[in-house]
């Protein structure tokens, strides 16, 4: 029986370099000089730090370009609001979703059966989703809806198997 995994990952290697990237550019681009501004990659999140709110901005839309650039989705970064930080500094925390939260688990399983296909069923493991169906076509038709439906997070498909 054909199956296939519905997960949201983040390629973590890819986010580091990004990083690197927009930390380089900072120093090295004229609006940024004195500006102490860098990004910090931690365990799962990512800290922006600037001397104002403005050069900030400036610093995760660089950020935001890199990670484009890199494909990867900004849908795995839940955006924090802008903090103060000592003597008038600006901090922004971005939190990076990997996995399928429970709620959104619940999501995909209504969507797929509200699709209606004959003989595809859906279930949670973990954090992620797997599906199942008698015919290849119908699991074929199941990505194709979920890829174009936004459930406010990155989806890959994983172990296709017939």
């Amino acid at each position: 029986m054909p199956t296939f995994d519905v997960v949201s990952e983040v390629d973590l290697q890819e986010v580091r370099n990004a990083v690197d990237q927009a930390n380089r550019e900072a120093t090295t681009r004229f609006d940024f000089k004195g500006t102490d501004s860098t990004v910090e990659l931690g365990d799962k999140e990512l800290v922006l730090s600037s001397s104002t709110e403005d050069r900030l901005r400036a610093l995760f839309q660089v950020l935001q370009e890199k990670l484009v650039k890199r494909s990867v989705s900004l849908k795995a970064f839940d955006v924090g609001k802008v903090e103060e930080a000592s003597r008038g500094a600006a901090r922004q925390r971005l939190a990076i979703q990997a996995g399928i939260s429970s709620d959104h688990a619940k999501q995909l399983n209504r969507f797929i059966k509200e699709l209606g296909l004959k003989g595809v069923s859906s279930q949670t493991q973990g954090d992620q989703v797997r599906v199942t169906g008698k015919k290849r076509d119908d699991l074929q038709a199941v990505i194709a809806a979920l890829k174009e439906h936004d459930f406010g997070i990155p989806l890959q498909f994983d172990n296709f198997r017939d």
